[in-house]
Parts: structure tokens; sequence; C-alpha cells
């Protein structure tokens, strides 16, 4: 029986995918499966996973025929993982030896649907903890009490899929798989709905996944028209949120969370080509006058005048926007 599988997808990662899988088999346990998605590299990408699926205790390996993005290649390894319980790893991030014996037992003790961890955040040769930003630790609790206050950053804040485990209970009732085809925030409707639906989780101080920043060619650093799925997936969050009978309470953390997202964008516009610099304008514009107005208006009174007033200049070219489209 395989008690953890762990989805690890890899896309054009060469340089980094040997100290990847080296710190998988310092993890590695009879009872473990490592699912290792290649999400149809271009480098030589497939050429190290088919070796490590020889040489990785436990290894699958599964190669996609055409690019579908990180929230597709997650997709595939939960359909084909069999363990009791799930967790994930990035491509080109790394673990510590024995992580997740001590993450699996961990969960196992509290017995709830899903725990989060804390991890270490690497650029260049600097590393600094970021940790889960809720006070309670070792103890199950009520996710959707996670999700709130509004102007605090919380559990919903802090949305990687590789900083926790997850019970198969959560694949039966349709709430671990991502929405296909996104190709950034994929994580956010993901970890929204883990906190409205799923019925129990739990925080550990446990540190051993190394998350790796800066990296040429990954999606935080290219400014190019796919970072513009954010706007996707953060409609997909209010729309899943404004059905909750909950709605009224969680709506104005979603609504600032979406603002405050589309302004850092803006904020860092120059990075972008210009023709997708002109889309996220425009698409911002759209995405704020679809947003609750009341809610909007509540929100820019209470957010820092930076970013009111960025906003606040976007919400009236609006119509100018909607012209354009």
């Amino acid at each position: 029986m395989v008690k953890l599988s762990v989805i690890v997808p890899f896309y054009n990662v060469r340089q980094y995918a040997s100290d990847t899988l080296k710190s998988l088999r310092a993890n590695a346990r009879e009872d473990f499966e490592f699912i290792l998605v290649d999400d149809c590299s271009r480098d030589e990408t497939p050429d190290i996973l088919a070796r490590a699926e020889r040489e990785l205790p436990g290894a699958v390996y599964v190669r996609h025929e055409k690019n579908g993005g990180l929230a597709t290649a997650r997709n595939t390894g939960i359909d084909t993982a069999r363990g009791e319980y799930l967790t994930f790893l990035d491509g080109d991030d790394w673990l510590a030896p024995g992580y997740y014996p001590r993450l699996l037992a961990a969960i196992e003790e509290l017995g709830c649907d899903f725990v989060r961890t804390d991890h270490v955040q690497c650029t260049a040769r600097a590393r600094t903890i970021q940790r889960v930003p809720h006070g309670r630790r070792g103890e199950v609790l009520d996710p959707r009490q996670a999700i709130l206050p509004a102007d605090r950053t919380t559990s919903v804040d802090y949305p990687y899929a590789w900083a926790g485990v997850y019970h198969r209970r959560l694949v039966d009732r349709g709430l671990l798989h991502f929405t296909d085809g996104l190709r950034t925030a994929e994580d956010r409707p993901w970890i929204w709905r883990l906190h409205r639906e799923a019925e129990s989780f739990a925080v550990v101080g446990l540190l051993g996944v190394f998350y790796r920043r800066g990296v040429a060619g990954s999606l935080t650093q290219i400014g190019d028209v796919r970072q513009l799925d954010f706007i996707r997936a953060f409609d997909q969050v209010i729309e899943e949120t404004a059905a909750d009978p909950e709605a009224d309470r969680l709506l104005p953390k979603a609504v600032r969370t979406y603002c405050a997202i589309i302004a850092h964008h803006l904020s860092e516009i120059d990075k972008f080509e210009p023709s997708v610099a002109r889309q996220l304008r425009t698409m911002s514009a759209a995405a704020i006058k679809r947003l609750p107005q009341e809610l909007l208006t509540d929100v820019l009174d209470t957010m820092d005048l930076n970013r009111s007033s960025r906003l606040r200049r976007l919400r009236r070219r609006v119509p100018a926007a909607k012209a354009a489209s």
C-alpha cells in the first residue's frame, strides 16, 4: 500500500532537477511514491527523469506530449497518485533529508484533512524562513475560520501547494485538483476552495521545503501574457466565494486580496512586454468593474494611499477600457 504520493512537475529545469531528485532520494521510503511529471520540456529534463525512474525508489515517470502548465501537470500527478496522502514539490525546489516521514507523521497524529507547514525561501545565497500566517499550531482547526480577518494576512494568502500534505479524501471530494490550464496563480482558487470546503486542518512548525526564488524562466520573472492568468484565477475566487452561504462575511477578504494583487502587478508593469502591459491595464480595469462595487469602495477606503490611488485611477478608466474591448 502506498502511504504518501509526492507529485513533482518539471519543465525545462535541467540545471536544478538533479538536486531535486537527490533530495527525493533522501526522503524515500518503501511506502512512498514519487510521481515525476514532465510538462513537455524542451531541454534535457526528460532524459534526467527517465534515468530517475530507473534509479529513484518509488519513482513513476509521466510525460506530457503538450505543455499544459503547472496546474495541468499537478492534476496529472493527482490522477496518477495511489497514496493515502498526497503532497507536492516543484521541479526546481528541494527538501531536507527525512522531511517527508516527519510530515506524514504529523498529519497521521493530527488526523485532519490537511496540514500546512512553513518553508525556507532561497534567493541566491540568502535563506529566509517563511511562516504560515496562522498563530495556533499543532491543533486541529476549522479551515473556514482561518480565512479572516479581511484586513490581515491569513492562511489563504499563503497558497503554496507544496507547503503541506493532504488526505486522499480531499481528492475524493473534488477539492484537491487545480483549475486546468491556469498558467499562474493556479494555487489561489485552490487554497480558497480548501479553506471553504474542507472540514479540518492544522498548522505545524516543520521546516523542510526549500523554495528557490529568482529562477530564470520562472513565470514570476517573465512579463509575458501567461502572467495575466491571475485575472482568471481571482475571478474564480470571487465567483465561488460569492456562491458560498457565508458570502457576506467572506467576500470582503476576496475582494481586498484581488485588489492587492492587481495593484502589485500594476506597480511592476515595466517588466511586461508593451502589448502585455496594455492588456494588463485593460483586463484589470474590466476586473475592477466586475467586482461588487460597494465592497470595492469599502476596500479602497481602507487600503494604503499608493495602492488605493492606483486602483481609483483604474476604476475611472473603466468606460474607456470597456470601449476598447
